[in-house]
């Protein structure tokens, strides 16, 4: 039909109809383009320099002791202090909190730890009172303790002070009077490379002090309480499980605190649903019902029978992993099915094939795409496919322990970038720092990105997410890293959370920032060993 046989109205309802159909009203959107990755995946392996290295004696002075005989490691006429720019040791504060790496004579570490109160009082060495406490114009610390009917002698002695600030000088243990020694390089744990307490946005949101008067070790987050978890390293003091309220996180609320007689070493804690998992160093893995989140309740601890030390724990759906560092020789790694949580069913123990290394345990894990990631200390770190539960495969190790030196794998987190797998990882003690990893060939890892920062401070935790790490470094406190490109891993804030000032502050190496969690719910949590619960903003 003609358009003009068509009625006027016709032709205008025509006409709308047709002026409709051809409008320039978007129609549904177009998905977005996916993100632009910042890295290709393209990198330069990098050369691995090992943790602490062998770089022969610290200082000019001597002990004068004979191997095999029997002295008083303490006798000030023991120390050849000869050659030594004593005159400097004038320029040392009266306190302060140092971490002393120790290299024995035959050329392997060891670490003390001297804390000298400010007030003049009587300070610590490893945790306990000092006996000598010279530090006018010296250096000199000892104690004096007995351990399994042995009486223990540790004795520092300074030699002078470099231009970087550290103390030297030399070194004696005494068991019984037979003596062994080297020489030592001490860091005073104040912030280091003159930082201010905080830098890129991060606030404190608030601080909580834990019951426990023992060592502060993790914290996990759910359903809007806080579980943190304290360990008893000593006599006198007391771990436990402390329960907050973190509704308002400006204002925590304790709600319980849970301790168990003869049971007080708890050192990490994970939930699932309305179940909490604590790791005991003697219960194993100890489970509580958290429906009332504020009320644990304990159900059991498991696998049961002989006692078990399991030390760190990771959640993966129906998967728990409980690492256990020993007593056995080389440690293992217990799987349970949890898919019923407060029953957790013991499925396998995983164990890693080397067992050569001067300390052959397993420390921690974490779960990724059907693969298990094992920290195992000096081993290395070494990667399971654990797809089937029952017929776990090693399928490789990185390992960065080389003749005169020293290592120990101790944290990591795994994710992807640029449809690669790529692990953090972090170690304990002098010299260790945060390596990053290809690990998409376990059977070809290499070492593609580094972070480090004072060689007397080291990693006790991180958590990885989206692109960001966020770091629990000890001494150094929390740490935050833009891992966009894990080639170059790059600082973008951090919070000091250690004070030598802070009451009940111990010389452990292990001291400061040790638990993290970062939930989602726009804040990090971090536990300092000594100051607590402390609550940040999230970045």
């Amino acid at each position: 039909m003609a358009l003009g046989s068509l009625s006027p109205r016709a032709v205008v309802i025509g006409c709308a109809l047709l002026c409709f159909a051809c409008s320039d009203k978007p129609g549904p959107a177009e998905p977005p383009p996916p993100p632009v990755e910042p890295w290709d995946g393209t990198y330069t392996p990098l050369v691995e320099t090992t943790d602490w290295v062998d770089r022969g004696p610290y200082a000019p002075c001597t002990f004068t002791g004979v191997q095999g005989s029997i002295v008083d490691c303490d006798s000030p006429s023991l120390f050849d202090l000869s050659k030594c720019d004593t005159a400097s040791l004038s320029t040392l504060d009266a306190h302060g909190i140092y971490g002393v790496d120790v290299r024995n004579v035959a050329g392997y570490p060891d670490f003390v730890g001297v804390r000298i109160p400010p007030d003049g009082s009587t300070g610590t060495m490893e945790g306990r009172p000092l006996t000598r406490q010279q530090v006018t114009g010296s250096f000199q610390f000892s104690s004096r303790y007995t351990l399994r009917n042995l009486v223990r002698q540790t004795v520092i002695v300074g030699c002078g002070v470099q231009p970087s600030g550290m103390v030297t000088g030399c070194f004696a243990r005494c068991a019984n009077g037979k003596a062994s020694w080297g020489t030592f390089e001490a860091a005073r744990m104040t912030w280091g490379r003159g930082e201010s307490e905080s830098s890129g946005g991060l606030r404190l949101i608030s601080e909580s002090d834990v019951p426990q008067n023992g060592l502060h070790v993790d914290v996990y987050v759910a359903h809007k309480h806080a579980y943190v978890v304290s360990t008893s390293l000593e006599a006198g003091t007391e771990g436990g499980l402390a329960v907050f309220d973190v509704s308002d996180p400006s204002h925590p609320v304790l709600k319980k605190s849970i301790t168990l007689p003869g049971d007080s070493f708890w050192n990490a804690a994970w939930t699932k649903d309305d179940t909490l998992y604590v790791a005991s160093r003697n219960s194993g893995v100890i489970v509580f019902d958290i429906s009332n989140p504020a009320d644990p309740l304990f159900v059991r601890n498991v696998p049961g029978g002989e006692p078990i030390n399991v030390h760190t724990l990771f959640v993966d759906g129906n998967r728990l992993y409980a690492v256990s560092p020993g007593p056995a020789p080389t440690g293992e790694t217990l799987v349970f099915d949890i898919s019923t949580p407060r029953d957790p069913t013991l499925l396998n123990r995983i164990v890693v094939s080397d067992t050569t290394s001067y300390i052959p345990s397993a420390h921690d894990s974490f779960a990724y795409q059907d693969r298990l990631y094992i920290n195992h200390f000096s081993s290395g770190y070494v990667v399971f496919d654990v797809k089937d539960p029952m017929s776990p495969r090693e399928l490789g190790t990185y390992t960065f322990q080389t003749e005169n030196s020293s290592s120990m794998s101790h944290a990591g987190a795994v994710g992807t970038f640029a449809g690669r797998t790529i692990a953090f990882e972090g170690g304990e003690g002098q010299g260790t720092h945060l390596r990053v990893l290809d690990v998409t060939d376990p059977t070809n890892i290499p070492l593609i990105g580094t972070y480090k920062l004072r060689f007397h401070a080291s990693i006790h935790n991180m958590i990885l997410k989206d692109k960001r790490l966020y770091i629990a470094y000890y001494q150094e406190g929390l740490r935050v890293l833009d891992v966009s490109i894990p080639t170059n891993p790059r600082e973008i804030a951090y919070f000091n959370t250690f004070r030598e000032s802070d009451p009940d502050r111990g010389d452990w190496n292990v001291e400061g920032a040790m638990g993290i969690r970062v939930p989602g719910d726009g804040y990090v949590y971090v536990v300092d060993s000594t100051r607590g619960l402390l609550i940040f903003n999230e970045l």
